[in-house]
């Protein structure tokens, strides 16, 4: 069995070809995808060469973790049917090319378990399941010490910043304050304010979410907090965290560190956004064939103007 895939032979290298996939087992499905978002987070890292090492890093590599399409092939004991619409974070069926993280292909074999059937209605919006489950992880996911509190302010106005909003205006809790710099990017907000930094004298945040993955923002960010305050860090950093001890010693400063969603978020924000409680409208602004790939990651992740770039593969099969 074949699919047409995105593969990163090195960074800032994309071929786009045909690749062999392992068959599926009784408890695998075979999933057409129809379409594919390109994460500027952890994909950017694996294009630019940054991505800190883990087990299982290296290339040439299939990247994705936000696929959504049809099932084809469901196995007896996978528990789905043939033509389920399905999301796929992503899938470790391409022989010797890594899967990191796999869902940039035109076909995957996925144990039933990773996969989550949804609405068809929602098409390629679905794509933004992984970055809404991301979101609501860091805000209302398990806490061990009880649950989290609610941003105040929240930094950066990408899509993740903008779930995060969403998600804290829909619980009840006051409107955050969201910091964006980018003209092009402080458009499109729906029940909060979105400033620039410096236009901001407020000192006395109990509570900031930082979605910028900017390491170097830490201490002007603990500047902002309020005795006892907490900085989340929602992003993801390559550069080590540091921060001058002396001013987050006198506010008594929290610092959290908001970890990978878990099914359990996939599943809480699946049924928000099916019930349609929360709106992923406005999200996405370019589409493109999967088979400009080459063309289409530069674009996701060099244009202030792009929040969120998606591949087609319904003519790639």
């Amino acid at each position: 069995m074949n699919t047409m895939a995105v593969v990163l032979e090195q960074p800032g290298h994309i071929r786009f070809g045909q690749i062999g996939i392992t068959p599926p087992a009784e408890a695998d499905v075979v999933v057409d995808i129809e379409f594919s978002g390109i994460s500027t987070g952890t994909e950017k890292l694996l294009w630019s060469g940054s991505m800190p090492f883990f087990p299982g890093m290296g290339y040439p590599l299939v990247p994705g973790y936000e696929s959504v399409g049809r099932v084809r092939q469901a196995g007896a004991a996978s528990g789905l049917r043939e033509g389920q619409t399905v999301f796929v974070p992503g899938a470790r069926c391409f022989g010797e090319i890594r899967g990191l993280f796999g869902g940039a292909a035109s076909r995957v074999v996925v144990p039933s378990d990773r996969v989550v059937p949804i609405s068809d209605q929602l098409g390629e919006r679905s794509v933004l399941l992984a970055l809404a489950a991301t979101a609501y992880h860091a805000v209302a996911g398990s806490a061990p010490h009880g649950p989290h509190q609610p941003p105040e302010l929240i930094v950066g106005h990408g899509v993740l910043g903008r779930l995060l909003a969403r998600l804290t205006v829909l619980s009840g809790a006051p409107a955050p304050v969201v910091w964006e710099r980018n003209p092009q990017r402080a458009g499109g907000a729906v029940g909060y304010p979105v400033i620039r930094p410096e236009d901001d004298d407020r000192r006395n945040y109990r509570v900031i979410y930082d979605v910028s993955g900017d390491a170097s923002l830490l201490d002007s960010l603990v500047a902002r907090t309020a005795p006892g305050g907490e900085i989340a860090l929602a992003g993801f950093y390559t550069q080590p965290i540091a921060f001058a001890f002396a001013p987050a010693f006198m506010r008594e400063t929290h610092l959290r560190v908001a970890a990978e969603w878990k099914r359990a978020d996939l599943l809480a924000v699946k049924w928000l956004i099916e019930s349609g409680q929360l709106s992923l409208d406005g999200l996405l602004t370019h589409l493109e064939p999967a088979s400009r790939a080459a063309h289409a990651y530069p674009v996701a992740f060099d244009d202030p103007a792009c929040l969120k770039m998606v591949l087609d593969w319904r003519q790639s099969a």
